[in-house]
């Protein structure tokens, strides 16, 4: 073999080794989280990884994984805090078992309306107090996904106050705030992870469940529960968190894509739960669902009821972090 031959076969396996490990460059990132894939949740997340590879050039996939795929909210946040998985979006009350002042998004009966909540939830002050909170936890929070207000369904009974919520057996979240709002209203709740729920319905474990509408007719809740509520009682946002190890490891560029991607994401999931929500009322009595709507008055009463609740988390997550977040509410609850 002569030494130009070897000098270009040198060459060539060079390249080769080179090439391969640029395909191996590509970077993995996997995103759990719970919502139903047809769910504008999932929508969501899909822009973001979208956004994410267009933006990187293909450098990283983001790889999401819905309805639980990689475990329950709580396992998939663990997973997160301690590395095994990139990201996640959970719901805010099972976050709060990690970052407790998280859970603030939950306070039951607290918007007047959605465009305040989520004039709120983007206020810079609020994104900045609650990026400073999860950085305590090992979380990195950039964004949000959502999954609307929460109703109610059950088997047993039309709910109009809180006195017929009694003894009613609801699943709800593995969330302290949710738990402590449903006993307050009289019910006994029954944390579960989201893909049981049918299930226990179905096999009576429990008599009724709290989601959106909308959600409770997707995942077909509203086959065996046949009265619900419009409650609006507690809104359901999912911040989404990145392990702080993995996003320290990208460049700026790239944290800066990740937050990008995280803006698109929320705006395909607010515009896909407006559409939803047009369609949710008339979908429910097409199944022949009794659905009740609350009036204000009826709505005061469950507000009542549940002030208990409103004053132990004040206590519970700081009067300052607390009036903070309501004096938010406030002011764009009257800004014009």
């Amino acid at each position: 073999m002569t030494k130009k031959m070897l000098c270009a076969i040198l060459i060539v396996a060079a390249f080769a080794v080179f090439s391969s490990g640029i395909a191996d460059a590509k970077m993995i990132v996997k995103y759990g989280h719970v919502g139903p894939p047809i769910h504008p949740q999932h929508h969501g997340a899909l822009a973001f990884a979208k956004y994410v590879a267009e933006k990187t050039k293909g450098e990283i996939e983001v790889q999401v994984f819905p309805l639980g795929q990689l475990g329950g909210e709580r396992s998939m946040a663990e997973q997160v805090q301690g590395g095994t998985l990139q990201m996640t979006a959970v719901t805010a009350g099972v976050l709060a078992n990690f970052v407790p002042q998280i859970g603030i998004i939950e306070l039951p009966f607290v918007y007047p309306n959605r465009e305040v909540a989520y004039k709120v939830l983007d206020d810079k002050e609020v994104k900045e107090r609650f990026a400073k909170f999860c950085d305590a936890k090992g979380f990195v929070f950039i964004g949000y996904t959502e999954n609307e207000f929460r109703d109610l369904t059950n088997s047993k009974r039309p709910v109009r106050t809180p006195a017929d919520m009694k003894g009613l057996k609801i699943r709800v979240l593995e969330s302290p705030m949710m738990i402590d709002t449903f006993k307050a209203l009289g019910a006994n709740p029954t944390p579960l992870p989201f893909p049981e729920i049918y299930n226990a319905l179905q096999q009576k474990v429990i008599d009724g469940q709290d989601n959106p509408i909308y959600t409770s007719i997707l995942m077909k809740f509203t086959e065996v529960n046949k009265f619900a509520t419009i409650t609006h009682h507690i809104l359901t946002e999912c911040p989404t968190v990145v392990n702080k190890a993995f996003w320290n490891s990208l460049t700026p560029e790239q944290q800066k894509i990740f937050r990008e991607a995280a803006e698109v994401q929320i705006k395909v999931n607010r515009e896909g739960s407006a559409k939803n929500r047009v369609e949710a009322l008339a979908k429910a009595k097409a199944q022949k669902v009794d659905v009740v709507i609350l009036t204000n008055k009826e709505r005061d009463a469950f507000k009542k009821a549940v002030q208990p609740v409103l004053d132990k988390y004040r206590t519970q997550l700081g009067a300052e972090w607390f009036d903070f977040f309501l004096k938010k509410i406030n002011f764009y609850a009257k800004k014009k």
